[in-house]
């Protein structure tokens, strides 16, 4: 980093490099972005930033993004909470939810098991999930964890430990690519695996 920049300005291009798939150049570009604008628009952006980090925490219920106890989708009435959508993040729930068919509730793992990695089973919300469905008002749990080894061997695994209850569990259909994750697939592939979904 050049000798010529500033305090403040290097420790802001620090942050900015930190970002996924920003390099140091880029990282420059932003920083001198963030000086040209109005004060107001600057310190807008730092206040959201202070928003997000502070009001934003998990859904008690479903573990979804929220800023209240219970999330959006889970105080919905309108939904039909006795089918719930699993997922791994909440950007895949976002990415079900463009898709504007899904009436039902979620439960978001917040990761998959990955024994490579080190991620159990107790790293994810998998016990909130039993839980939820020993409560009774579950019939139906859609596996919805991405297509590929370590998302199918989380479904898996869930299976087996709801295997003696009475939910429903099924997957969504392969209209997603083996491989591929849920958030980046268009909307027209996750409404087809909506629709096409399949007992497991």
């Amino acid at each position: 980093m050049s000798k010529a920049h500033t305090e403040s300005m290097k420790q802001l291009m620090e942050q900015f490099a930190k970002l996924p798939g920003i390099g140091p150049r880029s990282a420059e570009r932003i920083a001198y972005f963030v000086l040209k604008q109005p004060k107001e628009e600057a310190l807008a952006l730092a206040q959201a930033i202070q928003s997000v980090k502070t009001r934003i925490r998990n859904c008690s219920r479903c573990y979804n993004l929220s800023e209240q106890e219970l999330c959006e989708i889970c105080r919905d009435e309108r939904r039909d909470h006795s089918v719930i959508c699993v997922v791994e993040q909440p950007g895949d729930l976002i990415s079900l939810e463009e898709t504007g068919i899904c009436n039902w509730g979620y439960h978001v793992l917040l990761g998959r098991i990955a024994p490579l990695e080190g991620v159990t089973p107790d790293d994810v919300t998998i016990d909130a999930l039993v839980k939820r469905v020993e409560e009774g008002s579950i019939k139906e749990l859609v596996m919805a964890t991405n297509p590929n080894m370590e998302g199918d061997g989380t479904a898996l695994y869930i299976s087996s430990l709801l295997a003696e209850t009475e939910v429903k569990i099924t997957r969504l259909a392969r209209g997603l690519a083996t491989g591929g994750s849920i958030e980046y697939a268009n909307k027209n592939m996750l409404s087809d695996a909506i629709e096409g979904r399949m007992p497991m």
